[in-house]
């Protein structure tokens, strides 16, 4: 019996890539959507097979978000949605029309905010293939919830409002802001 029968590849052992699944998605031939979160932040790429390592097409980080406007969270579903909407139109701008999603190791959960950045670049035309039943409804990417919340606790003392701007607004700073990122390409 060799090493390799022993141990298992460095970053399956640490939990942190699914070599079957990552396989099943290079199988394709398509660039892969690759969707990553922290604690705090989204992270998109665009990227490419190639032998020598993934090539990064293009990719979009949820702080950019500040550039078109963006006032509240970047971990919410409107950031997480909006990071999305913003890669997507990166990579049309590329020449790519299609990608397979790769969420990596994060849970399949109908309406979380990982399926909200792959209904983001849906939306800003790339095609990525994903069941309705999965992308979180309109209101949820809108902020509507947030807002009803900040409605609810408005009454509250604990309550703290770091963001520049009222919760309750965030459906409307996040058309304007959807529609801050379409005019800066051109849509």
């Amino acid at each position: 019996m060799n090493k390799i029968d022993k141990f298992p590849l460095k970053r399956r052992h640490e939990s942190k890539t699914d070599y079957d699944q990552r396989l099943n998605i290079l199988k394709s031939d398509k660039p892969r959507f690759v969707v990553r979160k922290s604690e705090k932040h989204f992270q998109v790429q665009v990227s490419q097979y190639s032998e020598e390592g993934d090539l990064v097409v293009t990719s979009s980080h949820s702080n950019q978000l500040k550039e078109f406007g963006w006032k509240y969270s970047t971990q919410n579903t409107p950031a997480a949605y909006l990071t999305g909407y913003l890669c997507g139109f990166r990579a049309i701008e590329k020449d790519i029309e299609a990608a397979v999603p790769d969420i990596g190791l994060n849970p399949i959960s109908a309406g979380s905010t990982v399926f909200a950045v792959i209904k983001g670049a849906i939306d800003a035309g790339l095609d990525v293939p994903a069941g309705e039943s999965v992308l979180p409804p309109s209101e949820r990417i809108r902020g509507q919830h947030i807002a009803e919340y900040a409605d609810q606790s408005e009454g509250s003392e604990d309550t703290e409002d770091t963001a520049t701007v009222s919760s309750d607004k965030i459906p409307e700073h996040f058309e304007q802001v959807k529609n801050n990122i379409k005019e800066y390409f051109g849509v």
